[in-house]
């Protein structure tokens, strides 16, 4: 492995993964972090190239970054986990949890898609013509270069056919906001292609973990416990 990851830790227990978005890093979860560690040994990652985590010199796509996930899991010991990942952190996690179904315990997708053709038109049209204009000055353009691998992400990963979902072991949560970025019937597709797969829908835009928090935490924290012998607690 060509890079350390920088991430957060917070709690003991059983762990508990969590992988951000495009361009953003591990503070995104500022209000998971307290509320899991009651239950899980949370660690929040940065991803290859966001944050405090170097880019490195390994390939920027979804992939890798799955691959760079098993090299830090074993890293620290971490034989099997629970994986929640949000956006580009879910299309990460169910890549993931495709090619190391032995490696998840359950497995959270927020708000990911398996495709460009997931992405509502009017969000999807920009990030493509930000990304042919951030190609053309990438090789003059440290800052261009960036952005072009950034963007890319959205517009060349992580092209995973539905069918392959039926692969998937763990069990799994989907979840999505009613005005989320990813079309409701993309996200609908995620989860009836994901065996015995649960659905939850949470008022708000593609960001509900980070705006809508309690409700987020809430169906999350229902979906990992159950079958435990542990209570949670929803008091904001």
């Amino acid at each position: 492995m060509d890079i350390r990851h920088y991430y957060i830790e917070q709690g003991t227990g059983f762990p508990l993964i969590l992988l951000h978005g495009n361009g953003e890093d591990s503070s995104y979860f500022e209000h998971q972090m307290e509320p899991f560690s009651q239950y899980f040994r949370v660690v929040a990652i940065d991803t290859r190239g966001h944050g405090q985590t170097p880019r490195g010199t390994m390939p920027f796509t979804i992939r890798q970054f799955a691959d760079d996930l098993l090299a830090f899991m074993d890293e620290h010991a971490i034989d099997r986990a629970h994986i929640l990942g949000f956006s580009d952190g879910g299309n990460i996690a169910m890549v993931f949890a495709l090619a190391h179904p032995e490696r998840v315990k359950r497995l959270i997708l927020d708000g990911a898609n398996l495709d460009a053709s997931g992405v509502k038109r009017r969000i999807q049209v920009p990030i493509e013509i930000g990304y042919r204009v951030a190609r053309l000055f990438a090789r003059m353009s440290p800052n261009a270069k960036k952005n072009a691998e950034m963007l890319g992400l959205m517009v060349n990963d992580p092209n995973v056919n539905a069918e392959e979902l039926s692969r998937i072991q763990s069990p799994t949560l989907v979840v999505a906001g009613d005005k989320d970025m990813i079309k409701d019937k993309h996200t609908r597709l995620i989860a009836k292609s994901i065996p015995r797969a649960e659905l939850s829908v949470i008022p708000g835009n593609h960001f509900v973990a980070n705006q809508k928090p309690e409700a987020f935490n809430e169906v999350v924290l229902r979906f990992l416990l159950r079958g435990t012998e542990a209570t949670p607690s929803f008091n904001p």
